[in-house]
């Protein structure tokens, strides 16, 4: 007897949470799957529009608890080599700081066709959002991306925010609200000024987005004052000060 054939798994990026900015292939990816794996930062809108019963939530659990990322990779296999056509929904796009490369090697692994289906990145569209270009030819003509949220596992942290400081141009920072404090005050003492406009995007593009600006200095007192909460990107350059300028005009978000 010819054994099945595996379904298929698509490794999706929903962009920052507004179903608008969904591409046209991840909707109707959506609409066709048999199941779909997500966790909450696609946001409400997006992970509404799946029927319930085809969806399975593998982010965070009761009692603050998140499923684990061997749980998830398996769970893939699993549905996959039962026929089904598996979306994997990610925020933002799947290959930045989504962990879709560590599911890419284990679909491949066990033998299970994969496809990534690349997103709008929080990255630039969260500041977008806010009225903040994260490159400006007045200010800098690079941006580095750099999460916040490094693997717990890891021994010492692969993050040279010393480099970062030296590079003169636009950090944005994805889940780094919880670590604010650590990294703005390392920016500092690696001689970034302390007057450097800093802004906080939560939630960027959903219905309740929220921004916050402060500098390296004070943002950390802006946080907490405006409750900021994630998730959250940072924007630590001179673009982020371009929002007061065109904050009275700005429309969408």
């Amino acid at each position: 007897m010819t054994e099945a054939a595996p379904g298929k798994v698509y490794l999706v990026g929903s962009g920052p949470g507004d179903p608008d900015l969904l591409t046209v292939k991840a909707k109707r990816l959506l609409e066709e799957a048999d199941v779909v794996l997500h966790d909450k930062l696609p946001g409400p809108e997006i992970i509404g529009m799946i029927p319930e019963e085809k969806r399975e939530d593998v982010g965070k659990r009761a009692g603050g608890e998140w499923t684990p990322q061997e749980y998830t990779n398996a769970r893939l296999v699993e549905l996959a080599e039962d026929g089904n056509t598996v979306v994997r929904l990610k925020g933002g796009d799947p290959m930045v700081f989504g962990r879709g490369g560590e599911e890419l090697a284990h679909l491949a692994e066990n033998g299970i066709p994969v496809e990534i289906v690349p997103g709008i990145t929080s990255a630039i569209a969260g500041p977008e959002a806010a009225g903040i270009p994260v490159t400006h030819r007045d200010y800098t003509s690079s941006v580095s991306f750099v999460t916040g949220h490094e693997d717990p596992t890891k021994d010492e942290s692969a993050v040279d925010w010393d480099a970062l400081a030296a590079t003169g141009g636009t950090l944005v920072v994805l889940m780094g609200v919880g670590k604010l404090p650590q990294y703005t005050e390392a920016l500092r003492e690696a001689g970034l000024d302390s007057d450097t406009p800093v802004a906080l995007v939560e939630r960027a593009t959903w219905p309740d987005q929220q921004v916050a600006t402060g500098t390296l200095e004070t943002i950390v007192s802006v946080r907490d004052e405006a409750g900021i909460e994630p998730p959250a990107i940072t924007v630590i350059g001179e673009v982020a000060g371009e929002r007061e300028r065109v904050v009275e005009f700005l429309e969408g978000y």
